[in-house]
């Protein structure tokens, strides 16, 4: 038998290969995520029919005589380059800028993906076409050190309220006011259940450059609830120097907690124009229902409650490979990890080269169509000219068999 059959065999088996990897990669040219294959070949064994030899008694040396049997495969890669991202306008659609990948969950066991085509399924967990739940930490403070869970938003379903810590006020206070004279100022507290409490102000101005406030209950006006005496500049700034404030306790008697209130009144002015004290901003709500929610770069995801609130809701989580070609491909734009991947390295997005999250976008395939459909030609023509060789070896044998004639 002629080496060349062989050989050329060899040639025909492997660039049937390539050509399928270039046609799954074609095939999903508009695979959300996908990452495209590279075939990488090489030589195998070669034959030696006659050594080298060194150079020897004033006569050269002689290189060896081989002859090659053929080629095969050295590697089947997965090219993890970034693929073109396309806005979507879908919340729950993402897309990662960088390297790292999001975590899903069959409830067994981890999976990780470029895919951020997620939903929210009837229970609000966000979760991929495959029903594969979306990992990370939920509440309003993250903290990787816990174990991951699935990420739940509930929408109209969460009701929420917050008691007020702090309130603050801005505008001014007649500077030409006669002392003693006074100006009352009412407004509002929440408490930890989301019950509105009035209060009253008063500002009674003492001397040059000084006024003293008190705090009453509005239900209760005899019912003082704190008071102290606010300093101000030669020019009507705020003076911090001289000022004291000293937070004030409010009993609700709803069944909620009591509440330690902190004035701040650093945005205060005092100069020769009418009094318009008012309350710049109060961090207390009233109860309110989530309604909108966002998921910023970072992976926080944030809600938008009706009554106005915004607070975080969960954190996404990535993860990154020390080797993400090692991973295996699983199917469903799912990749598992493989021995020579490295352990999944998991945490925030924007760290560890994890990469940034995109919302209302998907990332696209990264397939170069004009790069597969030249790789496709080349290929064939390669094919083509194995089976020439086949078909020239068989000439040669029939021309052996036809001697006997």
């Amino acid at each position: 038998m002629l080496r060349s059959l062989s050989t050329a065999v060899s040639g025909l088996r492997n660039h049937q290969t390539k050509l399928d990897v270039v046609g799954n990669n074609i095939a999903n040219v508009n695979t959300v995520s996908y990452k495209c294959g590279v075939v990488r070949f090489q030589d195998i064994f070669s034959q030696t029919l006659r050594g080298a030899t060194a150079p020897l008694a004033g006569r050269g040396g002689i290189n060896p005589m081989q002859i090659g049997l053929g080629m095969g495969i050295s590697s089947i890669d997965t090219v993890h380059t970034q693929g073109p991202i396309t806005s979507t306008g879908r919340e729950t659609d993402l897309a990662i800028e960088g390297r790292g990948f999001f975590v899903v969950s069959d409830g067994y066991q981890y999976f990780y993906t470029r895919d951020g085509s997620f939903t929210r399924d009837s229970s609000g967990v966000l979760v991929n076409a495959n029903g594969y739940k979306l990992m990370g930490w939920m509440g309003e403070e993250t903290d990787i050190s816990k174990i991951l869970g699935e990420i739940r938003i509930p929408l109209g379903e969460e009701s929420i309220a917050r008691a007020t810590g702090n309130i603050g006020f801005t505008g001014n206070l007649n500077a030409a006011a006669e002392v003693n004279d006074t100006y009352i100022y009412d407004t509002y507290i929440y408490d930890s259940l989301g019950n509105r409490h009035a209060l009253t102000f008063t500002f009674t101005k003492t001397g040059d450059n000084e006024w003293e406030y008190e705090i009453f209950d509005s239900a209760d006006p005899p019912n003082s609830l704190g008071s102290g005496t606010i300093y101000f500049t030669k020019d009507g700034r705020y003076d911090p120097g001289q000022t004291t404030i000293n937070p004030f306790t409010f009993n609700p008697g709803t069944g909620a907690e009591d509440l330690e209130v902190t004035p701040d009144f650093t945005a205060l002015t005092q100069l020769a124009f009418n009094s318009n004290v008012i309350v710049r901003e109060q961090d207390g709500f009233a109860p309110g229902e989530l309604a909108t929610f966002n998921i910023e770069s970072t992976g926080v995801i944030t809600g938008t409650y009706s009554n106005g609130m915004v607070r975080q809701i969960a954190q996404v989580a990535l993860a990154s490979f020390a080797n993400p070609e090692g991973l295996l491909k699983i199917g469903s734009n799912l990749y598992d990890v493989s021995s020579n991947s490295g352990e999944p390295r998991i945490g925030l997005p924007g760290v560890e080269g994890r990469g940034m999250i995109k919302s209302r976008a998907l990332e696209m395939s990264n397939v170069d169509l004009a790069n597969e459909f030249t790789e496709m030609i080349t290929t064939s023509r390669a094919f083509q000219a194995n089976t020439r060789v086949i078909s020239t070896s068989d000439e040669v044998l029939l021309e052996l068999i036809n001697i006997k004639r």
